[in-house]
């Protein structure tokens, strides 16, 4: 009987290995696809990446994004930022200081991008940035408003990504590995990997993507009053009408996004203050105006209030302005009625204005108050810009179109996915914050590594 069936068996011995082989194979070559070479015209194609955020205006103070990164791809959390236009993570290089972070430090692997790419000279610009070999890495450092930093070199890895029509592509994209980062010991840093610049610059990963052809130069936001809400490359989601379009207004190499002058008006009547410049800017938590717009705020706000209903909440220190009621209100429309809206209209367009209800400068404490979500910007170092951050974005899909060089936005449900032109008028995308790719690549090595990842 051995003798019998020895070569039968090692026959299917060698088929099942031959079988086991192809099988590694087709899912070890899904982490090393060769650098497509995208076509200009592909940017005609109207499809668009739409990701869904977590996060809140408060308690929270940001809203975040999940990526996946690297071969094999690894989530990352990345707190969304149209002020900025560089994404960073925090890099195990090793790092010399990190933040607490909801997942593992990026690993550079032999990815560092030289000091001579095309990128690392427009991440510099204006200043002079000498290379002084061609072997020399691409150092950076970016600093925020808040005083915030951080530092590190530029390194390059995959980003698999989905489009809203179902395809995949897994492009090449430059980032950040920050291995320094310098948190203000007054604030409380984001729980997140890193950050996602959003900004007008070159070294953007939205314009990366465009530059492959890949999508269009256009990044928005709806960032839900509710907590969530969605992000989204690309110009296929837009609807077709009721947006409310400004210039972007350049001002020399400044890389976030400018609106140029505007008016401000309270209740529909005029506040005397005009020709302030306006900054639209995903990465701040509150609106800032400069001090003399602040000033005149507060006092008309105050005017306007009745004292029997509303009083200054001096104990409650979440904000600088707070008041309480008759008792504590369980949300901010609780409070709305004692309040009037405010108006931004926009010197560079005709007839452009962002409307401002109680509901997009005030935030609820947990001690049942009232806070006022504007605050002075000059005190935190803005000089005279005016801020508006994403308290007053709350609700609104928010279009910052880097190809015709304006931004726009309207009224939106941020809850729900938007539709894709690609399916019709009833079709919802859904996208699970991983996006399901790579399961569908090589299901068992990835659901293998998932499980390893909750443990």
């Amino acid at each position: 009987m051995n003798g019998k069936w020895k070569a039968p068996f090692c026959t299917l011995l060698v088929l099942y290995s031959l079988l086991l082989s192809a099988l590694f194979q087709s899912c070890y070559s899904a982490f090393h696809l060769p650098r497509p070479i995208w076509k200009k015209q592909q940017q005609k194609s109207g499809s668009s990446f739409v990701f869904p955020l977590a996060g809140n205006v408060y308690p929270k103070g940001y809203y975040q994004v999940t990526l996946e990164v690297g071969q094999p791809p690894k989530p990352y959390s990345l707190d969304i930022d149209t002020g900025s236009d560089l994404t960073w993570l925090q890099c195990d290089a090793p790092c010399a200081k990190c933040t607490p972070a909801p997942h593992s430090l990026y690993k550079p692997n032999k990815n560092v991008v030289m000091c001579k790419d095309p990128l690392c000279t427009s991440l510099h610009w204006p200043k002079n940035h000498p290379c002084h070999g061609l072997d020399e890495q691409c150092d950076y450092e970016v600093a925020y408003a808040d005083r915030g930093s951080s530092l590190g070199v530029l390194v390059k890895d995959m980003f698999p990504l989905r489009f809203t029509n179902g395809s995949i592509v897994v492009p090449h994209l430059v980032f950040g590995c920050g291995y320094s980062q310098e948190v203000p010991a007054s604030t409380h840093p984001p729980f997140t990997d890193g950050i996602l610049g959003l900004g007008n610059g070159k070294s953007s990963i939205v314009s990366q993507l465009s530059g492959l052809g890949l999508i269009r130069n256009v990044v928005g936001h709806c960032l839900s009053g509710q907590g969530g809400g969605f992000l989204f490359f690309g110009d296929d989601i837009l609807p077709s009408s009721g947006i409310a379009w400004t210039p972007i207004v350049r001002i020399s190499s400044e890389k976030h996004f400018s609106l140029g002058p505007a008016e401000l008006f309270f209740d529909g009547q005029a506040t005397g203050v005009k020709g302030f410049p306006v900054i639209f800017d995903s990465g701040s938590t509150f609106s800032y105006f400069s001090s003399e717009a602040y000033d005149i705020l507060v006092s008309s706000i105050k005017k306007n209030i009745n004292a029997k209903q509303l009083t200054d909440a001096v104990d409650d220190k979440s904000l600088p302005v707070c008041w309480n009621g008759s008792k504590s209100f369980k949300s901010v429309n609780d409070a709305t009625s004692y309040f009037k809206p405010l108006t931004l209209s926009f010197m560079k367009a005709k007839n452009v204005e962002l409307q401002l209800q109680p509901e997009a400068y005030l935030i609820l404490t947990e001690h049942g108050n009232v806070c006022l979500g504007i605050l002075n910007g000059t005190e935190v170092g803005l000089g005279n810009y005016n801020v508006i951050g994403d308290i007053s974005l709350l609700d609104k899909m928010v279009i910052y179109d880097n190809e015709k060089q304006q931004v726009g936005w309207l009224p939106a449900n941020c809850n729900r996915l938007p539709i894709s032109r690609d399916h019709g008028e009833y079709y919802y995308d859904a996208y699970p914050t991983n996006m399901g790719i790579f399961e569908q690549i090589c299901p068992a090595k990835f659901d293998s590594s998932k499980q390893q990842a909750r443990k």
